[in-house]
């Protein structure tokens, strides 16, 4: 099955698994013209970080693709000083880490684009092994860089969801109107590019698995805690739990879609971890002062209030 044509029925499936669930809400939301094109927005910069992601892969690996997604928190943290959603004082440390954290994270992703290197570990399938070893550099380079726009649109739609659900209180209804705008713009774009009606039938098996699984793992479960997280802690702490994924990505496609494993893949991964845990210890640093200073400013104003209180008794005194 074509992957544009697995996109369409994720999200179709996905959006009729979401509609009971928003026509039975509680608390009805306003659909303002303004906020339809918010959605609308959010759909089509999702349905484009999407496509460019497939066909980064398809390019490339499904390894060079998971080490590429360390870059979302790096993009992400940069739009939000951008948009003023985080801090930057160069002044402290924290700020210099997060800065040096962006710096060598883009440098590992470079490293993963341009270096391919050497396979150190062999796919259990060699006739696999044999097409992608074979594939062009020019090729390699390029889907490396469809996965980098990928990752920019993912940090591009982590600020936009989380602006829109600061202002949603009503997480179904942004989650299911975005998986319907994303229907609907994958929908357009399939159709001019699959125009052989054979590739959209679904056949028993392994495809119709596939979409279930994806429609409601990938889309309702994801998307749907992803949207609450993006309300509960914001765009940037939402985005850096992404290396984890790293690890896992590398192992699975060794093992279950015989993709070999690369040395520049492993080294540029080990780099923009690095760069990752940079920006997180200097956001831990970072909360933990602001903890400290409004302890103190409670404090301090507590004294401010108590101490009127006492000179007024000490007056009474020596009044009487």
């Amino acid at each position: 099955m074509s992957s544009y044509v697995l996109i369409v029925y994720c999200n179709a499936l996905a959006t009729l698994l979401l509609l009971p669930s928003f026509i039975l809400q509680k608390k009805q939301v306003s659909l303002t013209f303004s906020f339809l094109c918010g959605l609308f927005l959010l759909g089509l910069i999702g349905s484009s970080s999407i496509l460019l992601a497939y066909n980064g892969i398809n390019y490339s690996s499904p390894t060079l693709s998971s080490a590429m997604a360390n870059l979302i928190p790096i993009y992400t943290f940069m739009l939000a000083i951008i948009f003023r959603m985080e801090k930057l004082d160069l002044r402290k440390s924290s700020s210099q880490a997060k800065v040096l954290g962006t710096i060598v994270s883009v440098s590992g992703a470079f490293i993963i684009i341009l270096y391919k290197g050497l396979v150190i570990l062999k796919p259990s399938s060699p006739s696999n092994f044999l097409m992608i070893s074979h594939q062009s550099n020019s090729r390699w380079v390029f889907g490396g860089l469809m996965l980098a726009m990928s990752c920019l649109l993912s940090a591009i739609w982590n600020i936009v969801q989380a602006s829109i659900v600061k202002n949603c209180p009503s997480k179904v209804t942004v989650v299911f109107f975005y998986t319907f705008f994303m229907t609907i713009q994958c929908t357009i774009f399939s159709l001019i590019v699959e125009r052989n009606l054979n590739t959209w039938v679904i056949r028993p098996g392994i495809e119709m698995i596939s979409i279930v699984c994806s429609a409601i793992m990938g889309n309702v479960f994801h998307v749907g805690v992803h949207t609450w997280c993006l309300h509960q802690k914001g765009p940037v702490f939402v985005a850096m739990f992404r290396p984890l994924g790293v690890a896992i990505a590398a192992v699975m496609v060794v093992f279950f879609l015989g993709d070999p494993l690369h040395l520049g893949s492993v080294v540029g991964s080990v780099i923009i971890a690095i760069g990752f845990y940079a920006m997180m210890w200097a956001q831990i640093k970072e909360k933990g002062s602001n903890v400290v200073e409004n302890e103190v400013h409670s404090l301090a104003s507590t004294n401010q209030h108590t101490t009127p209180l006492l000179q007024c008794r000490s007056t009474e005194e020596e009044n009487v």
